[in-house]
């Protein structure tokens, strides 16, 4: 409750004003004030110090004034006082409410038009302080939110775009982690490259296995150490002996003498094929049929062959081939290592064909000396046993090299398998999401999508939030729009406005939350909603009038207070709420605010109309009620107490005293005496006979009828009282201003003045 107006110091109309510091407010307060005198600046004064709000002070910074505004104002919750100085109050009272142009400008309409900020702030108007404060939860969860999605876009473009390839940050982000990612990229790489030449993918053919052929040293160790039994050495040696002074050839032909004998038939077996003499006797022949049987045939013949094929097989054409295929070897293997995981060819041919003709050349030179000594055992020499095991660490290398092109050979078939059905964009896609997936989890790139989620997490909870409070919002609206409708119709109906709200409801706009509602008048239905109307359509400047815009301004306050749950600890705050209102409506609003002293914490009056202000000082208790007036003071105003009952006091009223005070005392001023006979017998008259005497009539005009209706059933006045108004009327005039210019002039004797008073009393009493 506001107490006392300690100071109002150079605002507005008020330079220094302290006369209203001793005066009391009640908890119904009048202030009256004629136009310009400064009862908006004390409207203002008010808002600031409900809402804390500097310019509606600061604005009205007095002209010329040297020092800044300054307000002390006494109320509830101090000491100390309240009290604006430098720009800012030292505190306010948020449970005060202000009805005033403003009020009107900021919820209802500007001129003939309802805005967007309208429609916002008269959504806030009718949720009241409960629903204000679940709106503002909401509100400050769709702020945060737009917080939220500020900082994603700046941790978004943090993210390097050329890491995330064709992803979307958010599909970016949230790529698990892949332990072979290096591997599947590059499966995937060759994948690409082979479904891109599927020609000759389709067409280059598998590894060929390497070959070396074998060094079976056992097998011709066999032949080294082979022999004839029963040819022995010193047989042999005469033979060898005898055939050497044969001459070229001889032991071919020998031999084939040899072969003729053993196959000629007993008893000619036992002499000579050629030269018919016994041969039983001779002392070489049985020495030739030992050297030139078939056991010794057969041991040359085996060593021949060894040293044949081992000139045939290891020749250095098998050399020169073998080197010739692990080239083509080393010609496949980079083509298909392009396109699948291959063996490594580490092959030394160098080495191998070095290795290879050491142990050739060893083995050849043996097996020569056992064809020279063809009985003669031979032993192989550690060299050439190393020789020979070297070349076979090489064929054994060969031959796991040959595993591994068996495995390969798999893998490429696969991917020929694979290439016959690939699809090069869908392999490239993998690819692409392969390398992201690389690129998402390299330290520097990980922090800045950890960042990002970690926000976006954020926002999801305050989504969340946003959600739970739309709903609580949501339900508090559906509950309080429908009363808050009502209430309006109600108020509209008891101004008897001519028109009621249809359709009041929350819409939820891009701006904020907002109210809509159609105004129905002749049961047709006038949309107050957002955008400009079509020119030549109904609308709200159309359809309403200024006081029944004014008429809606006030029922929307009104209904504001009613549903307010905290209506018993409010000040309430009025200026010139009859503006543009006619007579009934002012009356319904003085019965109003009555009742709303006594349902309010403080209700504070301002106008420039006092009669307005008389009736609701009339039908209040005066143990609450207080009032003041803003005068005239130099070129500025000033704040002093208000005596109402004396302004309360009606000119009817004033006329009949002025009449009955001239009878007991005939020292007043007998002119303003008889000015004051006419105007109360019009006012008597208006009040006794309203069906015969309506406002805009005439009194000769009433007179003159009253005359024509004498002894008719439609008779006003009887006779004499009509003879007596046309005396009264007569006298009258002659001090009445419109008839009679030299009122002015005209002598009054005393005697006939008192006793047409005295007449004129008697008239108006008797009815």
């Amino acid at each position: 409750m506001i107490t006392n107006l300690h100071l109002l110091r150079n605002i507005g109309r008020f330079e220094s004003v302290t006369t209203a510091a001793n005066i009391p407010l009640g908890r119904l307060t009048l202030i009256y004030a004629e136009n310009g005198q400064g009862k908006t600046t004390l409207a203002a004064i008010l808002r600031s110090l409900a809402t804390g709000d500097h310019i509606p002070i600061v604005e009205r910074r007095r002209l010329a004034a040297q020092h800044p505004p300054h307000v002390v104002i006494g109320c509830v919750g101090g000491p100390p006082n309240a009290m604006f100085q430098n720009g800012v109050w030292n505190r306010t009272l948020p449970n005060m409410v202000v009805f005033d142009d403003l009020f009107v400008d900021q919820n209802v309409y500007s001129g003939l038009m309802v805005g967007t900020d309208h429609r916002h702030n008269l959504h806030e108007l009718i949720l009241g302080a409960q629903g204000v404060g679940l709106n503002r939860q909401l509100q400050q969860h769709i702020d945060r939110i737009e917080v939220h999605n500020s900082t994603l876009r700046q941790r978004a473009a943090a993210i390097p775009a050329a890491a995330r390839g064709d992803l979307s940050v958010d599909d970016f982000c949230v790529l698990p982690v892949n332990e072979n990612v290096d591997q599947d990229i590059q499966a995937a790489e060759r994948n690409l490259a082979a479904s891109r030449e599927q020609d000759p993918v389709r067409n280059t053919p598998a590894f060929e296995m390497l070959s070396l052929p074998v060094l079976d040293l056992q097998t011709i160790e066999r032949v080294l150490q082979a022999s004839v039994p029963e040819l022995d050495a010193v047989a042999a040696a005469r033979v060898h002996a005898h055939l050497a002074t044969a001459g070229v050839g001889a032991e071919e032909w020998i031999s084939e003498g040899m072969r003729r004998q053993s196959e000629r038939p007993a008893p000619d077996s036992t002499s000579c094929v050629f030269c018919a003499q016994n041969l039983s006797g001779s002392p070489v022949i049985a020495h030739y049929r030992a050297f030139f049987s078939e056991a010794y045939r057969s041991l040359k013949r085996s060593i021949a062959d060894a040293l044949a094929a081992l000139g045939r097989v290891h020749n250095g054409d098998a050399a020169a081939a073998f080197e010739r295929a692990v080239r083509v070897l080393g010609e496949r293997r980079q083509f298909w290592s392009r396109f699948c995981e291959v063996p490594t060819l580490e092959i030394d041919t160098a080495a191998i064909a070095r290795d290879w003709q050491a142990a050739r050349q060893h083995l050849a030179a043996l097996l020569s000396a056992k064809q020279a000594s063809p009985l003669e055992p031979l032993p192989v020499a550690d060299d050439a046993r190393s020789a020979v095991a070297a070349y076979a660490a090489h064929r054994a290398l060969v031959e796991l090299i040959n595993q591994q092109l068996v495995q390969a050979n798999q893998t490429i078939a696969a991917v020929k398998q694979r290439v016959a059905t690939a699809n090069p964009a869908a392999i490239a896609a993998s690819l692409s999401r392969l390398q992201a997936t690389k690129a998402r989890h390299t330290p520097a790139t990980a922090q800045l999508c950890d960042a990002y989620l970690e926000e976006k997490r954020a926002k999801a909870a305050t989504e969340q939030l946003r959600n739970q409070a739309r709903t609580a919002l949501e339900r508090y609206r559906a509950t309080v729009f429908p009363n808050y409708e009502a209430a309006i119709n109600r108020y509209l109906d008891r101004f008897n406005a001519g028109f009621r709200l249809d359709r009041v409801a929350a819409t939820n706009t891009r701006s904020g939350p907002a109210c809509t509602y159609n105004v129905v008048i002749n049961n047709v239905a006038v949309a107050v909603a957002g955008g400009e109307p079509q020119p030549g359509t109904h609308s709200f400047r159309n359809t309403l009038s200024a006081g029944d815009r004014n008429t809606l301004a006030l029922a929307f306050f009104f209904a504001s207070l009613e549903l307010d749950q905290n209506l018993a600890d409010k000040i309430v705050a009025i200026d010139d709420p009859v503006s543009s209102l006619d007579e009934h409506r002012s009356l319904t609003t003085v019965q109003e605010l009555r009742r709303l002293a006594a349902r309010v914490a403080q209700v504070i009056v301002l106008s420039h109309t006092k009669p307005f202000l008389c009736r609701i000082w009339e039908g209040t208790d005066s143990t609450m009620r207080a009032a003041l007036q803003v005068t005239r003071d130099g070129d500025g105003s000033t704040i002093a107490a208000w005596n109402v009952d004396e302004d309360c006091v009606t000119w009817h009223d004033r006329r009949h005293e002025i009449l009955r005070a001239y009878l007991a005392n005939a020292g007043q001023n007998e002119r303003e005496v008889a000015s004051s006979i006419r105007p109360l017998l019009e006012a008597f008259l208006r009040v006794a006979y309203p069906e015969h005497f309506p406002p805009g009539t005439l009194l000769g005009s009433f007179r003159g009828l009253c005359e024509q209706r004498v002894n008719t059933p439609q008779e006003i006045l009887n006779a004499q009282d009509t003879q007596e108004l046309r005396d009264l009327i007569e006298y009258a005039n002659l001090f009445h201003h419109e008839p009679n210019h030299a009122r002015q002039t005209q002598i009054i004797n005393a005697a006939a003045l008192t006793g047409f008073v005295r007449r004129a009393l008697i008239f108006a009493r008797k009815r």
